[in-house]
């Protein structure tokens, strides 16, 4: 029998932007809950983005530029493990490249995480930085395990 189907909390879109986007990136950017620092930190990237176009526009370009498409699960068959690829759910690939974004902003010491978190979001922008490249690793990761891919659910 199959678990139930968890209910997913929706994020209301954030007050200054209108989108969910912004909303769920000041989520992934909160420490210890501190939603207001998240906040000033987010809007601050934001103002700085504005002078490069639309900040909206911009983010979703970097996110999807930094989210993967495909990934590798580990299958069990037969007493061996196999990496088997498989394509990413919509809700999935949004989580991973906010979250490798985050990742490689908070990974810059010496700086503050306005300031990494802007360069960060300007890298995937550009299709650079830790978040691209570890979008490419996994894509070369689920390229080199195709032969696998017979392994499905």
């Amino acid at each position: 029998m199959r678990r139930p189907t968890k209910r997913k909390n929706i994020v209301p879109p954030d007050a200054v932007y209108g989108s969910f986007k912004v909303a769920k990136l000041i989520n992934y950017v909160m420490e210890r809950g501190k939603k207001d620092t998240a906040r000033k930190i987010v809007y601050k990237v934001m103002e700085e983005l504005k002078k490069d176009g639309d900040p909206v526009v911009i983010l979703e370009e970097a996110l999807e530029k930094a989210s993967p498409s495909v990934e590798v699960r580990s299958r069990r068959v037969g007493g061996a493990n196999y990496q088997v690829p498989r394509e990413v759910r919509p809700e999935r690939r949004l989580a991973l490249g906010m979250r490798w974004i985050v990742e490689a902003a908070e990974g810059t010491k010496g700086k503050p995480m306005a300031v990494s978190l802007l360069n960060e979001i300007r890298a995937a922008h550009k299709g650079e930085g830790s978040a691209v490249t570890k979008k490419e690793t996994t894509h070369r990761m689920a390229e080199a395990n195709k032969a696998f891919a017979h392994f499905t659910w």
